[in-house]
């Protein structure tokens, strides 16, 4: 009997913001303050095959990326029509953690179920969110939209690691919040670790330094580690969560969608 093959994803990344011009010091801990550095690009990923879609992340909304300084160029929900997908028919939204670029525009995906770890909604609904250095990262109007959902049977939480389908994991790391998690996903190219914040920048994780806006160090460090681990060592398989390189190393699906969306489940151009 031929044992069965499991059918890999497509794996997109689809920028819809920026923020810069930002200095070495914004971007990695101990970094230079005078010296200047990439911008931040913000990024919603879809990982798609025949019997399923993901999304990862629902982004910002422009309101809130207009508060916060943030160059606004499209809204996620909308984007995502350049691949096919209605936002009102997403089934499942994996949310890596709850900070505004991360999990806003909620109210656009009425079917969805949220992915989320338990330790990012007691974080986030708990008593570190009485000092603002930690609140910041927050959108209230977000939070409460999430727990309202708890209350309608729309959260599904996980704890640590979690195999939601065959092909597509969920792994809590911790240290830039308490319950970020990354998702690993099955592609023609193999595993591939979409990182989110667990390592903003290529450089983050590469060189082990970690990004400024954390919680705790110690776990953010230990993360570059089980990420490498869960792609079998290759930083090519790993994509950070707001690197402008992404869109520069990875190719897109058509012409028109250059500089807008990636496919990540293809070879890069180069190394990062």
């Amino acid at each position: 009997m031929r044992a069965h093959v499991m059918e890999p994803f497509a794996l997109y990344a689809i920028k819809y913001a920026v923020n810069g011009p930002r200095t070495l010091g914004q971007n990695l801990q101990g970094g230079d303050m005078h010296e200047a550095d990439a911008d931040l690009d913000f990024y919603v990923w879809v990982a798609q095959r025949s019997d399923r879609v993901f999304l990862i992340d629902t982004g910002s909304s422009d309101a809130s990326a207009e508060r916060r300084g943030d160059g606004y160029l499209r809204s996620p929900a909308d984007a995502i029509g350049l691949l096919g997908l209605d936002p009102a028919r997403i089934e499942d939204v994996i949310l890596t953690h709850m900070h505004y670029d991360h999990a806003g525009n909620l109210h656009r995906f009425p079917q969805a179920r949220f992915h989320l770890q338990d330790t990012e909604m007691s974080y986030a609904t708990g008593r570190c969110m009485c000092a603002p250095v930690l609140r910041r990262g927050y959108e209230i109007e977000d939070v409460v939209h999430l727990v309202r959902c708890v209350h309608c049977d729309r959260v599904v939480f996980h704890d640590h690691s979690a195999e939601i389908v065959p092909g597509l994991s969920v792994h809590r790391i911790g240290g830039h919040t308490d319950g970020l998690q990354v998702v690993r996903v099955w592609t023609a190219r193999g595993w591939v670790v979409v990182a989110s914040d667990a390592a903003h920048f290529f450089a983050n994780a590469k060189q082990r330094v970690p990004f400024p806006s954390i919680l705790h160090a110690d776990a953010m460090a230990e993360g570059f580690r089980i990420i490498l681990e869960l792609v079998g060592g290759s930083w090519d398989h790993v994509i950070p969560g707001h690197d402008p390189l992404v869109m520069d190393l990875y190719p897109a699906p058509d012409p028109a969608l250059e500089g807008i969306v990636a496919r990540l489940d293809l070879p890069p151009r180069r190394p990062a």
